[in-house]
């Protein structure tokens, strides 16, 4: 009776073994599987119109009496307001600025040798409007200021115009799914091509999104992108 049981046990253990040998074989069988995999990148890139844009336009004044220099840049900035305001520009978008005012005289270095103007000064008016398109076109046609004696500075690199869009988080659905269907495209011909068949997602990177000029001559005009990184598995 005892040798019976001894001999059902050991059967028993044998059989288990027998088991565990085969479930361990599938799982070896399944890791190197899930080893096989395809990294792929995968593209979104969109062009999308500015909705704020940052003006500022500022203009230049010099004379040898501080209080008619202040004078006449009150009334130059009161003069690129209104005509701010006469092309449909609203009086809300228009903030004005601080003087910036110079004594060339009071310079420590510099040769003040044949200074014609004491004191110098600029002024910064500036538009921050969500009409992009309206300001653009005041923006080309400024001649009218010029004629009325304002004395226009578009050379000042920091009072460069800003074009901004602020939209990113409504087409980011849209542009990661877009990227993720590129990918998957992508990672679907290399399985094909090497005979294999596409698995699952074993991991994913959305990637950084960067918003961009177009181009020099159309800075209104943003190219959004984004590189989403994604690695699937492969299986025969």
């Amino acid at each position: 009776m005892k040798r019976s049981s001894a001999s059902i046990l050991a059967a028993g253990m044998i059989l288990g073994l027998a088991i565990l040998g085969g479930l361990g074989g599938n799982a070896i069988i399944a890791a190197k599987q899930w080893e096989r995999s395809v990294l792929v990148k995968g593209l979104s890139e969109r062009e999308y119109v500015a909705d704020q844009v940052i003006w500022p336009i500022q203009f230049v004044e010099a004379d040898n009496q501080l209080t008619s220099l202040y004078k006449t840049m009150a009334s130059n900035s009161e003069k690129v307001k209104q005509y701010l305001i006469e092309q449909g520009i609203s009086e809300d978008a228009i903030s004005i600025g601080l003087p910036e005012v110079t004594d060339k005289l009071a310079q420590q270095y510099g040769n003040t040798n044949g200074v014609k103007f004491r004191y110098s000064g600029i002024q910064t008016v500036t538009v921050y409007s969500s009409q992009v398109m309206q300001v653009r076109g005041v923006m080309q046609n400024l001649t009218a200021l010029l004629a009325q004696g304002v004395a226009l500075n578009t050379n000042n690199y920091n009072a460069r115009t800003e074009f901004i869009f602020t939209r990113l988080n409504d087409v980011k659905p849209e542009m990661i799914e877009e990227a993720t269907l590129n990918a998957r495209e992508v990672a679907e011909k290399f399985a094909a091509d090497s005979n294999s068949q596409l698995g699952k997602i074993k991991r994913a990177n959305q990637g950084q999104f960067s918003i961009f000029d177009r181009d020099s001559q159309h800075p209104h005009i943003k190219k959004v992108r984004v590189v989403s990184t994604i690695e699937y598995t492969l299986a025969d």
